[in-house]
């Protein structure tokens, strides 16, 4: 019996686990609910200064991270479909500041939305517009040290139509990740399911740089 190289065995296992990940787990449109993810920026680069979407001169507070369908249960569909994404990607830069970012979330949750690529990256800018961010985090200068609640509280009276279980807010490594909202289908602000809030006492927020 003839056994591969170690370094070709763990190719092999990498692709086979890349297309496991990609196997369609769901339908398109079959859906109960979006979730709208905000990543703060900022705390993404700390960890990764080399990445496209923290080069200098690309000062971004929050942006999209993505537009998830979810089900009631908690659970979401992924890979949907192999439908093309769009054609000119960078037209959600402004948004959503990496090319890879904008067709990953196509390819893992766009083709579950019913929608096509056009269509669904049309319903992320619109739902982006929708949600106000609050002034305070629209362009620091300073770190800022602030609880989880603090800022789910920022965003309710920013944004009236929004109340405590509509809105979660995430963190790692004691940073604010992300500020995450539940919309129904039609974009309307529901109460979330299945969202766990950051626990720690406090989050430190890195500044725009």
């Amino acid at each position: 019996m003839r056994f591969l190289p170690f370094t070709c065995a763990l190719i092999l296992l990498a692709l086979a686990a890349s297309a496991a990940d990609r196997t369609p787990r769901g339908e398109p449109g079959k859906f109960d609910s979006y979730l709208l993810a905000l990543s703060w920026s900022p705390a993404y680069c700390e960890s990764r200064p080399g990445d496209a979407q923290c080069a200098p001169g690309r000062k971004f507070a929050f942006v999209v991270h993505g537009l998830w369908p979810q089900y009631n249960n908690g659970r979401w569909p992924e890979f949907c479909s192999t439908a093309p994404g769009l054609k000119n990607p960078d037209a959600m830069l402004d948004l959503m500041p990496s090319r890879s970012l904008i067709r990953h979330e196509w390819e893992k949750h766009g083709t579950c939305s019913g929608l096509n690529a056009d269509g669904y990256f049309a319903l992320i800018r619109k739902t982006y517009q929708s949600v106000r961010i609050p002034q305070r985090f629209t362009n620091p200068a300073k770190w800022m040290v602030i609880s989880p609640a603090e800022v789910k509280r920022e965003f309710v009276t920013a944004n009236p139509k929004l109340r405590d279980n509509m809105v979660s807010v995430q963190c790692s490594s004691n940073m604010l990740s992300e500020v995450r909202i539940c919309l129904g289908k039609d974009g309307t602000p529901i109460p979330c399911t299945g969202q766990r809030d950051c626990r720690a006492a406090q989050v430190r927020m890195p500044p725009v740089r």
